[in-house]
């Protein structure tokens, strides 16, 4: 798919996330959006997920560990046709569109998660199955940069590494906030590189919203054998909004009425730059 496609369904899926946050007056906009692009990327080129493959195990699995990003993953199934929600039911009673995904409520979620850091250690188990199995398709995990604090993260990247996990990829949505400000204020869990590195980890790193370079980054991870790959994509929290980029202030907070009318507006401007 040509980059410039990528980037309207990128833009589509922005759109997707602001009306949910919106709808539901909750929800967390700023890691949603700085993830848009590196979703994009897996759903519409990396994964290989149909409607009809979609509830089987035989296909490539993708873990949200970030579990209150669930906008993202919302918005790009219902943007890659994979689900047919009504959005804004996010967040309602009684919705398969849970705040944090529930795989017991809606199909194409392949793990429950919200609690940081597990997701990403299920997902080492995942892909130890898939090597006991002889499943050849491979585990993506994608993993907050202020997640990346918890003890259980090294565990995984621990085990992940032991166990030679070449089918497992991290990706590290690293934009350097998380709801109480700068990462590196709050519990400082830099250097990520060295720290992969040192758990016996392939390390990439990516601009995460450039669609080259992270197709660059995903083609390392290809050709890396007998290890995991982590993807460092460098990013920035509330991408794609002005008024919402680089403030942690737009961690768990939904627009108001004003702020959506200029948010999508935005959006709208860019959708007509990228269709000209």
């Amino acid at each position: 798919m040509k980059n410039i496609e990528l980037q309207r369904h990128a833009n589509h899926i922005r759109k997707n996330i602001l009306d949910m946050v919106y709808a539901a007056q909750s929800g967390h906009p700023g890691g949603s959006l700085s993830a848009t692009d590196v979703l994009t990327y897996l759903y519409f080129e990396e994964l290989n997920i149909t409607k009809e493959n979609i509830g089987g195990l035989d296909r490539n699995r993708f873990v949200l560990s970030k579990g209150h990003a669930s906008p993202v993953l919302y918005g790009t199934l219902t943007e890659a046709g994979l689900i047919d929600e009504d959005l804004k039911s996010f967040r309602q009673l009684n919705t398969k569109l849970q705040g944090h995904p529930s795989m017991k409520m809606l199909k194409g979620v392949d793990m429950s998660t919200g609690s940081l850091g597990q997701g990403a250690s299920v997902s080492v188990g995942m892909a130890i199955a898939n090597k006991l199995d002889n499943n050849g398709h491979n585990i993506y995990t994608l993993v907050g940069d202020g997640e990346s604090e918890e003890g259980i993260i090294y565990e995984a990247m621990m085990a992940g590494s032991h166990y030679k996990l070449d089918n497992l990829c991290f990706i590290l949505d690293l934009n350097h906030l998380q709801i109480d400000g700068r990462i590196e204020d709050v519990m400082n869990p830099t250097p990520h590189k060295e720290k992969f590195e040192a758990f016996g980890w392939k390390v990439a790193e990516c601009d995460g919203h450039n669609f080259d370079s992270i197709r660059q980054a995903f083609d390392i991870f290809h050709n890396t054998k007998e290890q995991p790959t982590v993807i460092i994509a460098h990013t920035v929290k509330g991408k794609g909004i002005s008024f919402m980029e680089n403030n942690a202030g737009w961690h768990g907070v939904a627009p108001k009425e004003d702020e959506y009318h200029k948010a999508l507006a935005e959006l709208d401007e860019m959708e007509a730059k990228l269709n000209d």
